[in-house]
């Protein structure tokens, strides 16, 4: 039964060879995006970001509400673009998990800051992310 499953994935598939380059061109452009903007979004970050007492509301809701507004609706689309791309290099080429990190930093959801300072004390992710900084002359970034 599990070989029948197999065998029709696969000949699905070479029925469909477009949606392997979709998939093949998509997972390029992502790497692309990966190399390039990940290590300068990476240094955007203030050292102090994760820190719990740096915490406090935001200026941009009373001085610029509808710009604010576009802004998040804009990062919310990148922040989902880069989840799914990472998603799809844990299995195609790219970074992955580096990819992952950064795009929930960017999507707005409840509990974020925590699941954010969760995923950075990980030592592989947060000497990852400092490696990057090291290499941008930015500080590294304090949890």
């Amino acid at each position: 039964m599990e070989i029948g499953l197999i065998d029709s994935f696969f000949n699905w598939f070479s029925d469909h060879p477009e949606v392997l380059i979709w998939l093949g061109g998509s997972s390029l452009i992502i790497f692309i995006f990966s190399l390039l903007g990940i290590s300068w979004l990476v240094a955007q970050i203030p050292e102090d970001y994760f820190l719990p007492e740096k915490r406090h509301p935001s200026l941009w809701k009373v001085k610029a509400p509808i710009l604010r507004l576009i802004i998040l609706i804009i990062k919310n689309i990148l922040g989902a673009f880069l989840i799914i791309g990472g998603l799809m290099m844990l299995v195609l080429p790219g970074q992955g998990l580096l990819t992952i990190v950064t795009g929930f930093l960017f999507v707005d959801y409840p509990g974020k800051f925590k699941l954010e300072r969760r995923m950075v004390a990980h030592p592989a992710i947060f000497n990852s992310l400092n490696w990057i900084r090291a290499k941008s002359n930015k500080a590294p970034l304090r949890i």
